[in-house]
């Protein structure tokens, strides 16, 4: 085939579905299923007009796979709408579910993806936000997952790691997002922690309540966000913090370190401080670095170079923060504290209003917004 040809066809191709009301993306996967079937078909059959035949199929194209979301859409939302049948049970098996989506048969990935969809409640574009992937991408892996565990048997439970993984991410979409799980997520922990003596599943609870507690204060009565710094302390709630304090102290004791007592250890040395001034920077250092022993997780990396910033200085918390990919989530938001911190109001401007342009959520782009204006009119004469 003419390989000059199709890319001499394909911009004008392109534009015409655009101009028909197709989104470019999915124009493009439109016009790129398109020309694989010219290379099939034109070989035995060219057409007379390359350039219409080449419009007509990838329009047909488009339309298929909008008809195939619109129907994977509307089949989610019959299961979100539709009521159990018969009578319903006096005994709670919402854990048990948990369990088995998090089949042996399945990758740990999949098995949260499908647990957080089947039992957790989330849709499919809320996954993906939590994953940071594209919906189309995260509706296939839920897909194969179902396709794998539809020919098994579900009498082999997965186990407790991957369980409280879903945990994990439900309450953090019920904290942050627009769905509200986190009291769900927290119940469920406690029913966990109650059928289970392990230090981790204590530890995620922990991290729960010590979080949970300061929810109150996360954002002022117009919605906005409140940094934990700026926050009412008094506006948190201390008996959630003594219990999560309780809990995470009585399973450190048992010395089996995991990413969630970590975790809830730095949480905890937050909800500790009578004020952000007395916070204990140099011990929360201590714990990231405990974390990123765990985990080797980027992020946790990326918040380790912030508290290294308070603890040792904002020059300190810049050259960890250089080591880091700057395509990491919130990376850019970071920079800019550090650099106010450092006293460059310029830099930190320019890269407050960056990081705004990223930001995953509205409240998140609205308050970086605000904080590049308020740092740009400082620096008006």
């Amino acid at each position: 085939m003419n390989e000059a040809l199709f890319r001499s066809l394909t911009p004008g191709v392109l534009g015409i579905l655009v101009r028909r009301g197709a989104d470019f993306a999915a124009a493009e996967d439109a016009v790129q299923d398109a020309l694989v079937e010219a290379v099939r078909v034109w070989p035995a059959d060219p057409p007379r007009d390359p350039k219409g035949w080449l419009i007509t199929a990838a329009w047909r194209k488009f339309l298929d796979a909008s008809r195939a979301e619109t129907a994977r859409r509307r089949r989610e939302d019959l299961v979100d709408e539709e009521p159990a049948p018969g009578p319903a049970p006096s005994a709670d098996d919402t854990l048990q579910l948990y369990f088995l989506c998090a089949h042996p048969s399945l990758t740990p990935s999949s098995a949260v993806a499908l647990t957080l969809r089947a039992v957790g409640g989330l849709t499919t574009r809320q996954i993906a936000r939590a994953y940071l992937v594209p919906e189309a991408t995260m509706a296939q892996r839920i897909s194969r997952a179902k396709r794998t565990v539809s020919g098994v048997r579900l009498d082999r439970p997965g186990d407790v790691a991957t369980v409280l993984r879903v945990l994990y991410l439900v309450f953090n979409e019920g904290y942050s997002g627009d769905v509200d799980l986190a009291a769900e997520a927290i119940r469920l922990t406690r029913q966990l922690a109650a059928a289970i003596d392990h230090p981790e599943v204590s530890g995620l609870l922990a991290l729960m309540l010590l979080h949970h507690a300061r929810r109150a204060g996360r954002t002022a009565p117009d919605g906005s966000l409140v940094p934990l710094a700026e926050q009412d302390r008094s506006r948190w709630d201390t008996r959630s913090i003594a219990e999560g304090v309780e809990i995470l102290q009585a399973a450190l004791a048992r010395d089996r370190l995991g990413e969630f007592q970590a975790q809830a250890a730095i949480a905890a040395l937050h909800a500790d401080a009578p004020t952000a001034e007395e916070t204990d920077w140099v011990q929360i250092v201590e714990w990231y670095d405990e974390l990123v022993g765990l985990t080797d997780n980027p992020v946790v990396r990326l918040n380790r170079a912030v508290a290294i910033g308070e603890a040792d200085g904002p020059r300190a918390g810049l050259a960890a923060l250089a080591t880091l990919d700057d395509s990491l989530p919130r990376h850019t938001a970071a920079a800019a504290y550090l650099h106010e911190r450092a006293g460059d109001l310029t830099t930190a401007a320019r890269l407050y209003a960056q990081a705004a342009g990223k930001a995953p959520t509205l409240p998140e782009r609205d308050h970086l917004t605000r904080q590049a204006a308020r740092l740009n009119a400082r620096e008006r004469p």
